[in-house]
Parts: C-alpha cells; sequence; structure tokens
C-alpha cells in the first residue's frame, strides 16, 4: 500500500484549500454568528465544479475519485464545516444516487441542474418518528391516476431551506412499510412543496437546516428513484457513501482544532515560559495528532474500497465513527488548551467545538455506525 499521496491530491488539496481560506476564512465566524447561507461564495463554487464532484464528466460533473472527493470536504470543514456540510450532503446522498440509480433520461434531466449547483440536492429521510429506523418513515405515496400522490413531512433536513431537488422516502406499499418504501425526486417548485422554518442549532449554523412538508404533491412515474419498493436499498447504499463524507468533515473539523491548538500553545505565556512547553499539553498534542493521523488513514482506506468497486460499508461505518469520535475529542482537547479563551467566541476553537458534535449523529448515530460494524464482524467470523 502507497501512503503518500499521488501528486493529483495534493493538487486538489492545495486548490481547495487555498479557495476554502480565501472566499470562506473572512466569513467564516460571520455566517456562524448570523445563520446565514452565503450565496456569493456559494456561486462561486458552482463553476469550480464542487457541486458535482463524482458527477460523471458527460453530465458536467467532475467525476473525481473518492479520496479527491473526500479531501475537498475535509479541506473545506477545515475552514468552514457548515458548508463543508452543505457540499457533502448534495454530492453524497443527493447526486450520488440518481448516478447510480437514476435512468439515462433522469441522469440528462438532473445531473446537470446538481452539477451546476442550480440545484441544491437534500436527502430526506428523517421524520419526528423515524430516525435512525429507517424502516419506520411514515410519509406516504399513493399511486393514483398514472402519477404518485405524496404526502408527510421530513425533519432536519440538511440543506433544506435552499434545496432546489429533495430526494423523499416514502411508503409505497402501506401494507408492508419495511420492504414498500421508495424514493421520488422531488422539485423545490412543485407544488405542495414547502419549506419549515430554519432550525436555530448549536453548531453547523450556516447550513440551513430545515423541516419539509409535502401536502399532495403529485409526481409524475419518472419522478421515482429506481424501482417501486427500493427505497432501503438506495437509501442504505446512500448512507454508505454520505458516512464517508461525514467522516471527510469530522476530519476537517479535527484537523482545524488541531491547528489552532498548537499555535495557540506556542503564544500562551504562562510561568513565564509557553504552555507548549508544559509535558500535559505535549502529550494532548501528541494523542491529537495520532489520533488525526489514525482516523485519516480509516477514511482513505474506505475510499479506496469504494474505487475499486469493493464492498465498503463497513469500511465507511467504521471512518464515520472513527473520525465523528475524533473530532469531538481533539476539540474538546483544543478548547482546553486554550483555556478560558476557548470559551469565549472571539476564537474559532469555540466554533469547531459546538461543529464537531453533530458529526457523531447525522448520516447514522455512532450507535448505528457499532451496529453495522458489529454486523460485518460477525457474518466473517461464523
Amino acid at each position: 500500500m502507497d501512503f503518500n499521496p499521488c501528486m493529483k491530491h495534493k493538487a486538489v488539496r492545495k486548490a481547495v484549500r487555498k479557495f476554502a481560506e480565501t472566499e470562506l476564512g473572512p466569513i467564516s465566524h460571520e455566517i456562524d454568528r448570523d445563520s446565514r447561507f452565503p450565496w456569493e461564495v456559494i456561486e462561486k463554487m458552482g463553476p469550480l465544479n464542487y457541486f458535482g464532484l463524482q458527477v460523471p464528466k458527460k453530465y458536467g460533473g467532475a467525476e473525481l475519485d473518492t479520496i479527491s472527493y473526500a479531501i475537498t470536504i475535509e479541506e473545506l470543514s477545515r475552514v468552514c464545516a457548515a458548508i463543508g456540510l452543505c457540499v457533502t450532503v448534495h454530492n453524497s446522498v443527493g447526486a450520488y444516487p440518481i448516478v447510480r440509480f437514476g435512468t439515462e433520461d433522469q441522469k440528462k434531466k438532473f445531473l446537470p441542474l446538481i452539477a451546476s449547483g442550480e440545484y441544491i440536492g437534500a436527502f430526506c429521510l428523517t421524520e419526528a418518528n423515524a430516525g435512525s429506523d429507517a424502516g419506520a418513515v411514515e410519509t406516504t405515496a399513493i399511486y393514483d391516476n398514472g402519477e404518485y400522490v405524496v404526502n408527510g413531512t421530513k425533519v432536519f433536513v440538511t440543506n433544506g431551506g435552499v434545496c432546489g431537488l429533495a430526494l423523499i422516502f416514502a411508503i409505497t406499499d402501506p401494507d408492508n412499510p419495511r420492504r414498500g418504501a421508495s424514493v421520488f425526486m422531488v422539485e423545490k417548485s412543485m407544488p405542495g412543496f414547502s419549506v419549515g422554518e430554519l432550525e436555530d442549532l448549536c453548531g453547523m449554523r450556516a447550513n440551513p437546516v430545515s423541516s419539509l412538508f409535502l401536502e399532495d404533491v403529485r409526481l409524475p412515474k419518472s419522478h421515482i428513484l429506481g424501482r417501486q419498493g427500493d427505497g432501503l436499498k438506495i437509501g442504505l447504499s446512500a448512507l454508505d457513501t454520505g458516512r464517508i463524507g461525514i467522516g471527510a468533515q469530522a476530519l476537517g473539523i479535527a484537523q482545524a482544532a488541531f491547528e489552532a491548538a498548537v499555535k495557540y500553545s506556542k503564544a500562551r505565556q504562562q510561568f513565564k515560559k509557553p504552555i507548549s512547553s508544559f509535558q500535559t499539553i505535549q502529550n494532548y498534542l501528541a494523542d491529537m495528532a495520532t489520533e488525526i493521523d489514525a482516523a485519516r488513514l480509516l477514511l482513505y482506506r474506505a475510499c479506496a474500497f469504494k474505487d475499486a468497486d469493493q464492498p465498503f460499508g463497513a469500511e465507511a461505518a467504521m471512518a464515520k465513527l472513527y473520525c465523528s469520535t475524533t473530532a469531538t475529542r481533539v476539540t474538546n482537547l483544543a478548547l482546553q488548551i486554550h483555556g478560558g479563551y476557548g470559551y469565549s467566541k472571539e476564537f474559532d476553537v469555540e466554533r469547531y467545538f459546538r461543529d464537531a458534535k453533530v458529526t457523531e449523529i447525522y448520516e447514522g448515530t455512532s450507535e448505528v455506525q457499532r451496529m453495522v460494524v458489529a454486523r460485518s464482524v460477525l457474518s466473517q467470523l461464523t
């Protein structure tokens, strides 16, 4: 195995880092404070193909390998995790299911709009009574006169406030809900589709998370993704890819917090010397560096499995689990190193601390990741 990044990956990292630091760095504090989605930056990202990272070139995408995709999300999230979240959700669980399961007509219609950023994608599974239990979805899609009529409410939808296209999970067979789920492509302009108020969240505040309401939304058969009843299969496939993206996001947050902690520990004086000279602080930094490197290796392994067209569900779950817990631990230590200043909004580490926690929750909680990994382990050893 080659642990040295190739020239392509180095170039991707350099380009994305420059863009993130130039365009997002100066406004990252303000958009977090004001819960503002920075359309002025989003418009610049479209021509750079940030919204079509793994969309095939023939549909207007960049067609990057998965490691390049992960590096892009990591570098965006290192500067502004909320925008990294927007981009990863859009690409991994918005665009990817259409790339993999869509018909040629569906790809031609939707992928150019998605790859350009004209349509921001959203993934709509979670409901008030259906979070980790994907089989408990209550939104329905009833076939009527050649169309599906969709009714239901989705909650905590990332990109919900700005999405142009939402992938909606709905029950098409009420008598067998766990096997009768399907996925529908719903455009924001369709009658009966509406957006609720934005959530006032602890972290990721520049991402417009909201509820979505569907009231008698009528969809032609051409808007069902895959076949009727394929919902769970499509959802699990999308989540495997999504977990790579969230792992990369968590890794970017951890990297930012670590760099801030190193810089601060060298500058902060106590007892007439920098606190970086104290063994306790050095131990903290050593643990942080080790965990970040371990997380990055797990993440890139999952990416390599995906690019090799091998099963990668367990590897993605391990990467997401470890990257997210690493982000929480590293940001906690970074705040501790900053002391009282770390608890002040004047320092970015406070934002990293708030942003990190949710990476252990969305795209499957850490408890769900452990279930996925355990199933894989047990199936291999029986």
